[in-house]
């Protein structure tokens, strides 16, 4: 019992510590597209951090899972094993570094920005450095540190915050050279916050256990390559794709819009960390099938309730971002859609992790990948950043289907499908009611939104009647609270 509290106390210090980060570093998207002169430059922006997403992916090849795993064998001794990943991981992380000093130029000419060549060495040594620290961040979680790993990640975010205000607003340098910055001056401190909490201090460098953690890792350097691409390809291919001059500023359009909807993941994520608890109560073993049928279920359910919420009140929501971004807006319900498709591809993915059939995770990257690939290269000539948010809504929707397909066969879950059905159909009724009135009937903003109110609250009151009954609820938690036992 002990060890379940623990176990939840450290769930909530993690969950929470992402949860508003999160959030703070979301609140750098409104101030990039207020204060940044042109939308172009946000385009720049969207373009290299997804770079960075597919680098950091490339330069930790797998070792922070190696290092979990090897550190809690039996046969290899902890201090080692951590000693080893360290120093692997900083020569490999200088040496890019020092070859992107060198070399930033002939680089940045390849990435499309000759005149720029600052940006993509700032951004690049930034990653390597962020790829270095993946791992005395993993032995700080591997040591059961919470509470300074949260403290350590939350403090990368307020600096960052910190130095984008003061550069782009209190100085008034409102040049994309001030975001690049902003965040290497961030990453480094800390870094070097970090390093006096993580220093090997027992093992030794080992070659053989190295060998070993590369022949572990570098399997998952695939999955995680193209996990990462299905994320990020849109935004790094279409410079490369979009035939017409103004590429950096359609991307940026579209990396803004794409922001908008994100609001949708960081409520699903905090939902998360409300609704399991209430779930898994429910059921004795929590690794029961029925267990994860209903976490499957109400996670649909308020996936759907949100993205209600963000399409009804859009017309607020899009205040998040400034009006020259604001034609770009209709591809916010796409994206919505697409976190939908992706939670439940999540979920899914239990089933070949518990059966130790994780190559199933790399086939439907791999089949995700040929999807979002193939789909851009035709489309982003012709219909732009549609063909970008469009790819990844077939993709993730491919994906979850094979997934849920091949998984019952596999580990059978009784998976609510009648009750999902009827969400999904009411969802969509609610959706055909609102675009209607929009349409055709309502055209004004204040009333519109408070006919969407009205049909949130529809979906509230079958909601609270049908599967999730407040009265049911409040008693969990007293009883929870108290100790007591139904």
């Amino acid at each position: 019992m002990s060890e379940m509290k623990s176990l939840a106390k450290d769930t909530a210090i993690y969950g929470l510590s992402s949860i508003i980060g999160k959030f703070l570093n979301y609140l750098l998207v409104p101030l990039y597209t207020y204060v940044l002169a042109r939308t172009s430059d946000y385009g720049i922006v969207t373009n290299l951090y997804a770079w960075t997403a597919l680098l950091l992916v490339l330069l930790t090849y797998g070792m922070e899972t190696g290092f979990f795993r090897f550190a809690n064998r039996e046969d290899y001794d902890a201090g080692t094993v951590y000693r080893t990943a360290y120093i692997t991981l900083l020569i490999s992380s200088a040496l890019f570094s020092m070859l992107i000093v060198v070399f930033h130029q002939p680089v940045a000419n390849v990435l499309g920005y000759p005149d720029h060549a600052e940006f993509v060495e700032m951004m690049f040594v930034t990653v390597a450095i962020d790829a270095f620290a993946s791992i005395p961040f993993a032995y700080l979680r591997n040591q059961k540190r919470p509470v300074l790993f949260a403290a350590l990640k939350l403090l990368f975010v307020v600096l960052n915050i910190g130095f984008n205000i003061l550069f782009l607003v209190v100085l008034g340098k409102n040049d994309v050279f001030y975001v690049f910055l902003s965040n290497l001056m961030a990453t480094t401190i800390q870094t070097l916050c970090l390093l006096p909490f993580t220093m090997p201090k027992g093992g030794h460098f080992d070659g053989v256990a190295l060998k070993e953690m590369l022949r572990y890792s570098l399997p998952l350097l695939v999955l995680g390559v193209a996990g990462i691409m299905n994320q990020t390809l849109d935004r790094i291919l279409f410079p490369y794709l979009y035939p017409f001059e103004d590429a950096d500023a359609q991307l940026g359009i579209y990396g803004a819009c794409f922001k908008v909807a994100m609001v949708m993941m960081m409520f699903t994520q905090a939902f998360r960390y409300a609704y399991e608890p209430f779930v898994f109560s429910k059921h004795k073993d929590r690794n029961s099938v029925e267990a994860y049928a209903d976490a499957m279920k109400y996670y649909i359910i308020f996936s759907y309730l949100i993205l209600l919420g963000v399409i009804f009140y859009l017309d607020i929501f899009r205040y998040i971002i400034s009006s020259a971004y604001w034609e770009g807006l209709q591809i916010v319900p796409v994206v919505l859609w697409t976190y939908v498709f992706q939670g439940v591809y999540f979920n899914l993915s239990f089933w070949y992790k518990l059966t130790d059939e994780t190559k199933w995770g790399a086939y439907f990257s791999l089949i995700g990948l040929v999807i979002t690939l193939v789909l851009q290269i035709v489309g982003v000539p012709r219909i732009g950043y549609w063909a970008s948010c469009g790819s990844s809504l077939v993709c993730y929707f491919v994906i979850m289907v094979l997934s849920y397909v091949i998984g019952q066969k596999k580990a059978p879950i009784p998976y609510d499908l009648k009750r999902i059905g009827q969400y999904t159909a009411l969802t969509i009724g609610l959706l055909a009611v609102y675009y209607a009135l929009r349409l055709y009937y309502i055209h004004n903003t204040w009333l519109l939104m408070a006919a969407g109110t009205v049909l949130i609250g529809i979906y509230l009151f079958i909601l609270t009647r049908k599967d999730f009954p407040i009265q049911d609820v409040l008693r969990n938690r007293r009883n929870h609270g108290s100790g007591r036992k139904d």
